[in-house]
């Protein structure tokens, strides 16, 4: 647990940069281009991982937000072998954005009503 944690936390600080360069489109492609790794399924379950990143977003040095949380969340439940999914959505009046991410169609690092209030423009 100790190994993820500090995983999730280099992971945070890594999205912190491409945050600092305003650099969206490199968060984008590290999620997209991650793959689910296939026999990489260890005693760790998805409730520890996202216990993980919760604890990790606590200890962060400034308010983890919720593309750099969701971007994080994407690739480390990718990481052990979860088919998770990044999701981005916007409300129109007045426009706001929101990233959650979701496996199998539920939502797992949000509150789960999340994608009925925004629309989504994109699934990564």
């Amino acid at each position: 647990m100790i190994f993820l944690l500090c995983r999730t936390y280099v992971e945070l600080i890594r999205q912190e940069f491409a945050l600092l360069k305003r650099d969206f489109a490199s968060m984008h492609e590290s999620v997209r281009s991650c793959r689910v790794s296939a026999g990489r399924r260890s005693s760790l379950t998805q409730a520890d991982i996202l216990r993980a990143i919760d604890l990790a977003a606590v200890f962060y040095f400034k308010e983890v937000k919720c593309l750099q949380r969701s971007v994080v969340t994407a690739r480390l439940l990718r990481w052990r072998g979860f088919p998770a999914e990044m999701v981005i959505g916007v409300q129109h009046v007045p426009f706001y954005a929101h990233a959650w991410v979701e496996m199998e169609g539920a939502v797992v690092n949000d509150k789960p009503y999340v994608s009925q209030m925004y629309a989504v423009i994109e699934r990564c």
